[in-house]
């Protein structure tokens, strides 16, 4: 689809959007809602073969996740998003790098329920924030499976209980490999299923 590679190329040397200009960031924004006029899943939520896996993020206009690279010393790797249909569950992976071998892990579990046929409420309900090594990170997939195994981390490992901490996300856009969505606080997420 012509739009879509017009969309990867505009996002490529942006590093997930903290390189983006305001003229970048306006024509990806562009790309981003034609693409989503032409959304080949008008039901994603329906779609669990499509929507299940491990996403890694491509772009995003959320201030949360790219200010985790404005911390002193400290440098934004990949960033996933796991989604496991079958429990309704979502995990937000951000690897972290820093000086010499300090290599951290900042991590979100929550719950998702669908509300319409795009959007889904979620409740955050675990956060775990340490280093790698101690953690035993080595995938996304290996760290997901720990937890659901209800393992307790040598980190900063603690629940959220607060009703402040959920949100909503609009799944505008999914097809085999791509994925957009917008969530309530205005950001947009451009993801690839890895």
């Amino acid at each position: 689809m012509i739009g879509k590679s017009t969309l990867i190329e505009l996002i490529v040397g942006t590093n997930r959007g903290l390189l983006a200009s305001q003229p970048q960031q306006q024509a990806i924004l562009a790309a981003i809602a034609n693409l989503e006029n032409f959304n080949p899943t008008p039901r994603p939520l329906a779609a669990s073969n499509l929507l299940e896996g491990d996403w890694r993020l491509l772009y995003t206009t959320s201030k949360a996740l790219l200010n985790i690279d404005r911390l002193p010393f400290c440098k934004l790797g990949q960033i996933y998003q796991c989604i496991r249909v079958e429990t309704n569950s979502v995990y937000n992976i951000a690897e972290i790098y820093g000086i010499s071998l300090f290599t951290g892990l900042v991590s979100v579990a929550a719950k998702f329920e669908p509300v319409s046929q795009q959007r889904v409420q979620v409740k955050f309900q675990r956060s775990i924030i340490g280093l790698q090594s101690l953690i035993g990170y080595t995938t996304p997939g290996n760290f997901i499976q720990q937890i659901e195994l209800g393992k307790k981390f040598t980190a900063f490992d603690f629940p959220i209980q607060s009703e402040q901490q959920q949100g909503w996300l609009d799944i505008t856009y999914i097809d085999n490999d791509l994925r957009i969505g917008r969530g309530n606080e205005g950001s947009v997420f451009v993801l690839s299923k890895t």
